[in-house]
C-alpha cells in the first residue's frame, strides 16, 4: 500500500538523522559556553600590559609577584602547610605584625645545631630537646603556647623541670611574650612592653643578627630618604646604595617598607620612585 512519507521518513531516506539538528544546537552552546568562560581579548591584553609594567619598573619583580601571590592564598598557606607540617611561622618582636615563616626542616636543622652545641658544652638535661621536638613542635602549631600546655606537652617525654623550660629559652627555641601597652599623658604618648610569664613565643635560634639587621636597616634606610627635600628617591637609585648598618641587601629593606606601607612607589616619567608615606 503506497503512502505519503512523513518528514522524519524523508529525511532519514536522505540519510540525516533528525537528532542532527539537536546534536549541532547542543554542540555550538557548548562551544558557546567555552567561549564565554575564556578570558576576553580585553582582559588578556591587560593582564599582559599589568605583566610588562612589572618587568619593566621592578628590579625584583620575581619578588614582587610571589609576595602578591603568597598574600593573596595567605589563608590556604596558613591553614594547610601549617597542618601539613611544611612551614611554621614564629612572631618577630622587631613589629607588631612582623611575622616569618621558615621551612619546618630549615628548622629542625637549626634546632640540631642548637643541641650539638649545648652537647659539646655538656650544659643542662639534654632530654628536654627530645621532649620538645617530639611532643610540642609535633603537635603546637601556632607561634605560640601557654606555660601549662608547654608543661603538659613536655610531661609526655619526661619528669619536667624548671630547668628545663630555662634552657629551651637559653637555647633560643623559646622566647617569654611580651604586650605592648600604649599609654597616654597631658604632654605624650607613649608605649612600653610587659613580660607576660605565662605565655611563649616559639623562636628561631641564632636569629638575633638578622633581627638587628632588620631593625637598623629599616631606620637607615627611612633616616636617609627623610634627610632628601622631597623624602623620595629613584627606585634604581636607591636600589644601589649600600647600607652601613645592616647585612641585609638594600632591596631586601625596600620590598619589606614598601609591604609594610612605610614607603610606596610612584611611576614616573623616568621610572618608578620610592616616597616615605605620609601616614
Amino acid at each position: 500500500m503506497l503512502r505519503n512519507l512523513t518528514e522524519k521518513e524523508r529525511k532519514t531516506a536522505q540519510g540525516t538523522n533528525p537528532m542532527d539538528k539537536t546534536s549541532e544546537e547542543a554542540s555550538s552552546k557548548g562551544k558557546k559556553r567555552q567561549r564565554d568562560q575564556q578570558p576576553t581579548e580585553t582582559q588578556t591584553n591587560q593582564l599582559h600590559h599589568q605583566i610588562l609594567s612589572l618587568e619593566d619598573n621592578l628590579s625584583f619583580t620575581d619578588t614582587l609577584v610571589a609576595l602578591r601571590m603568597m598574600r593573596a592564598q595567605f589563608p590556604r598557606i596558613d591553614k594547610s602547610l601549617r597542618r601539613e607540617k611544611v612551614v611554621r611561622i614564629f612572631k618577630l618582636n622587631t613589629g607588631q605584625d612582623d611575622h616569618a615563616i621558615m621551612f619546618l626542616d630549615d628548622y629542625l636543622n637549626q634546632m640540631e645545631n642548637v643541641v650539638k652545641r649545648f652537647e659539646e658544652k655538656k650544659e643542662g638535661d639534654l632530654e628536654v630537646f627530645k621532649w620538645f621536638r617530639t611532643h610540642v613542635i609535633d603537635s603546637k602549631l601556632e607561634p605560640s603556647i601557654e606555660h601549662q600546655e608547654l608543661y603538659t606537652l613536655l610531661s609526655l617525654g619526661g619528669m619536667v623541670k624548671d630547668g628545663h623550660i630555662s634552657l629551651l629559652i637559653n637555647a633560643g627555641l623559646l622566647i617569654l611574650k611580651s604586650v605592648v601597652l600604649l599609654s597616654f599623658s597631658v604632654l605624650a604618648s607613649y608605649t612600653r612592653q610587659l613580660i607576660d610569664p605565662n605565655m611563649y613565643w616559639f623562636a628561631i635560634p641564632n636569629i638575633g643578627s638578622v633581627l638587628k639587621g632588620l631593625s637598623q636597616g629599616r631606620k637607615e634606610v627611612l633616616s636617609f630618604l627623610n634627610r632628601r627635600r622631597y623624602k623620595e628617591m629613584m627606585l634604581a637609585s636607591m636600589e644601589k646604595k649600600r647600607l652601613r648598618f645592616s647585612p641585609l641587601d638594600t632591596r631586601f629593606h625596600l620590598r619589606d617598607l614598601i609591604g609594610s606601607g612605610h614607603l610606596k612607589t610612584v611611576q614616573t616619567s623616568t621610572g618608578l620612585l620610592v616616597r616615605v608615606s605620609k601616614d
